[in-house]
């Protein structure tokens, strides 16, 4: 995909959330070291497992009201950056759910209608990139948007926003409080606006040649073909072994 991309065929984003605090979050802090935990041996009977949830349940009694309290306190950011520029197509919004995540899909292919192009919107494997909520308008975009995932539990890694994400939000309020969300709000736009004109992000946008990208996967096809000899032939000695250990 990059390689096409690159060739200018189709329009290639990576797709990311993130939230802002209003309130500052520590950087470093140190934790009372506990007592490890032991592990049962045994398997847990099913009253023991029920009494064990039970508990975890009453402890985060405390926790839970304080858990619902988002409105006026965070902010969320829905963002993608095009393949090989820094340029960031953002959306904030006061919470992130499916509803806000097709508006911004709208949002994205409205900038892009005059180019003609397919648009691949890379993404990871969260929930509300697979809700159902969402057929309707990949069905209305059917042809020129389409999705495509990242590996569970590694998508971070091959995201590049990512690090984007770490660069704004130190921009934006490292060790600071804001008074309301909507100056929360205002110094996030500010930033994001800045951005487009002078980029605080540096994106890295690796290149491999196609014929160094052909060159590899036969290295890589002709290696496992290797594997697939070696592992065979030593199935093969150990039931050689195995069939004549017993007429010694």
């Amino acid at each position: 995909m990059e390689y096409r991309a690159r060739r200018g065929e189709i329009i290639l984003l990576y797709e990311d959330e993130t939230i802002l605090w209003r309130f500052a979050l520590p950087r470093a802090g140190w934790w009372r070291k506990t007592p490890r935990v032991r592990l049962p041996t045994r398997p847990l009977s099913q009253s023991h497992i029920k009494r064990e949830e039970s508990l975890k349940r009453q402890a985060w009694v405390q926790y839970r009201s304080w858990s619902r309290i988002t409105s006026g306190v965070l902010l969320s950011v829905i963002g993608a950056v095009q393949y090989g520029t820094s340029k960031v197509f953002y959306k904030i919004v006061p919470h992130f759910d499916a509803q806000e995540l097709r508006q911004y899909i709208h949002q994205v292919m409205a900038a892009f209608s005059k180019t003609g192009k397919d648009v691949v919107m890379v993404i990871d494997r969260s929930g509300i990139h697979r809700a159902h909520k969402l057929d309707a308008t990949l069905a209305h975009y059917q042809g020129k948007l389409r999705f495509h995932f990242l590996p569970a539990h590694c998508g971070h890694h091959l995201n590049p926003i990512e690090g984007f994400w770490r660069v704004m939000k130190d921009t934006i309020g490292a060790g600071r409080c804001f008074g309301a969300l909507q100056e929360l709000y205002q110094r996030t736009r500010r930033v994001l606006m800045a951005h487009q004109e002078r980029p605080i992000y540096a994106f890295h946008w690796e290149w491999i040649p196609p014929q160094t990208s052909r060159v590899l996967l036969i290295a890589c096809a002709d290696v496992m073909f290797l594997c697939q000899k070696v592992s065979a032939g030593v199935t093969h000695g150990s039931n050689y072994y195995k069939a004549h250990s017993g007429k010694r």
